[in-house]
């Protein structure tokens, strides 16, 4: 009869999935729980985390065998007043990257990460984010790299006097991107020279009014896309120069 036809069907089904079960090497007839989704809390092995992970930041202290080839003695900061930020920023890729790690004065530390906090919800992309002792200490290598920076003994360009960065209050975000340019409109970098056309619009650039120099600008950071004569439209400073 038919019933007795569907009732045979549905027991011959059951004792399918019951021998699958314990084909598995599961020792058991209990069905096989649905794996967990991965958390934002999870280890991810890769430097690039899920898209849905929020912004994290750490500060610690550094020592001068962190700084070897930015600091030394005679230097307006001693390693003490010094911190290394180690966070997430947003990539030129479009995806969160970890590792990013930015060396500042220890008395700007929390205000800078507030700042990277809305650079990132606001998917601000940034090409790396490494201390400048990975270049030995040479601003130059730095911007040929695209490296976002920040404490660098070094002199300001063009001057004697110690640059702000010497003193962990300037940041230099995407140097290629927003490039020195000289007031006779040299910019020293061949390969950022396109850039020097602040009409554009690339990922990356910093334009006066935008949510990058906002952000900053609410800490009481200037920027140096508004100096006259030459512009410095990388760098972001406490004092403004």
């Amino acid at each position: 009869m038919p019933g007795r036809r569907a009732i045979r069907s549905a027991a011959a089904i059951a004792a399918l999935v019951t021998a699958a079960s314990t084909g598995c090497g599961r020792g058991s007839d209990e069905p096989t729980p649905p794996a967990a989704p991965p958390t934002a809390s999870e280890t991810v092995a890769s430097p690039s985390p899920p898209a849905e992970q929020g912004f994290q930041s750490q500060i610690k202290k550094v020592t001068a065998g962190d700084l070897e080839h930015s600091w030394r003695e005679g230097c307006p900061v001693a390693p003490s007043g010094l911190r290394m930020i180690e966070m997430t920023y947003w990539g030129m890729d479009d995806k969160p990257h970890t590792g990013g790690r930015l060396v500042v004065n220890a008395k700007a530390a929390e205000d800078l990460v507030k700042v990277f906090r809305k650079l990132y919800d606001i998917r601000y992309p940034i090409e790396r984010m490494e201390p400048v002792d990975k270049y030995k200490g040479s601003d130059f290598e730095s911007i040929e790299a695209n490296n976002t920076s920040a404490f660098n003994c070094r002199r300001a360009t063009g001057s004697s006097s110690f640059s702000q960065h010497a003193y962990g209050l300037a940041v230099d975000i995407n140097p290629c991107q927003n490039p020195y340019v000289y007031a006779d409109g040299h910019i020293a970098h061949e390969q950022c020279a396109q850039y020097k056309n602040r009409d554009k619009d690339a990922p990356g650039m910093i334009h006066a009014g935008d949510k990058v120099v906002d952000a900053f600008d609410s800490i009481g950071w200037g920027w140096g896309g508004e100096w006259s004569g030459a512009r410095d439209y990388q760098h972001f400073s406490s004092t403004g120069r």
